[in-house]
């Protein structure tokens, strides 16, 4: 079966990056002159995706307006004559078929992708972290769908991480298949150096099947009161076979406030009509004394 729907959980209350997420939504925040939402949407219906399903909570309407047609905006663009804005604003409205479902408690990320059973339904899906912007030739999550169909279980995007890094993730007990590729025998959250069995880090989100659900929904909630997927996977391995691929592609957690800033100049400096531009101005500053 194809996988033609994407689960983006998009609920957090953001605290990592307070105070510019205490009003608007950390999905929100822009890149350059795009929010963190959009180049994940982009990706993954460059990957094949025609059903988008976010995960929203209170307070997350402008993730809602933003993939709406705006009359009122569209009207003024076109009376302005400002046609090139005008399509790349109509090219976000129909970017996908949206579906937006509400997580209406912080009960984790586990419990967000339960509350898109309903809309997900019986058949595989991808699911992509509402503040990771991953870039990848080819998309990250057109690699993940076929590592996906070629090996018949779900995926676990994944990436080698420095060991400093290793009680930041889930990390992978795996065992090689091929280049790139990885059967998993286990999955241990945020390990110390010494108890993390690999360097494969739990990044770049999934490709899951719909029996995830089942488990999710009889997973204990851990010590904070959440459902965490990373239990879920736990269970999940014991019983099927479950996959990891190495992605190839640049990661930016954009939840992360030296990672935004990243992104940011690195995004920046490939649009075409400043990016020469703004690589002069980068040079010209004196690093060694600017505050």
């Amino acid at each position: 079966m194809k996988v033609r729907k994407a689960v983006i959980p998009a609920a957090g209350l953001g605290t990592r990056l307070l105070p510019a997420s205490k009003a608007v939504p950390k999905e929100m925040l822009p890149i350059v002159d795009k929010p963190v939402i959009q180049y994940i949407v982009e990706e993954a219906v460059a990957s094949g995706i025609t059903d988008i399903v976010i995960v929203t909570g209170y307070g997350k309407q402008a993730i809602e307006n933003h993939f709406d047609t705006s009359f009122e905006l569209e009207f003024h663009l076109e009376n302005r004559g400002k046609h090139e804005t005008l399509e790349q604003v109509r090219r976000i409205d129909d970017l996908a078929n949206v579906i937006y479902v509400r997580q209406k408690e912080p009960l984790g990320n586990g419990h967000a992708v339960l509350v898109a059973r309903a809309a997900v339904g019986d058949e595989p899906f991808a699911v992509l972290w509402g503040d990771d912007i991953i870039l990848g030739d080819p998309p990250v999550t057109r690699q993940m769908i076929d590592a996906f169909e070629r090996l018949g279980g779900p995926i676990i995007g994944v990436q080698a991480v420095e060991s400093i890094d290793y009680p930041r993730y889930g990390m992978l007990e795996v065992e090689s298949i091929r280049e790139r590729e990885y059967r998993v025998h286990g999955v241990i959250e945020k390990p110390t150096v010494e108890q993390s069995p690999s360097n494969l880090a739990q990044i770049g989100g999934f490709v899951l099947t719909p029996d995830v659900f089942d488990i999710l929904e009889s997973t204990r909630e851990g010590t904070a009161g959440e459902i965490y997927l990373a239990d879920a996977l736990r269970t999940l391995v014991q019983e099927r076979p479950v996959y990891a691929y190495e992605f190839e592609g640049r990661r930016y957690d954009t939840g992360d406030k030296l990672d935004y800033l990243k992104a940011n100049v690195e995004l920046a400096l490939q649009r075409a009509e400043f990016g020469d531009e703004f690589r002069s101005y980068l040079r010209s500053l004196n690093l060694g004394t600017a505050a």
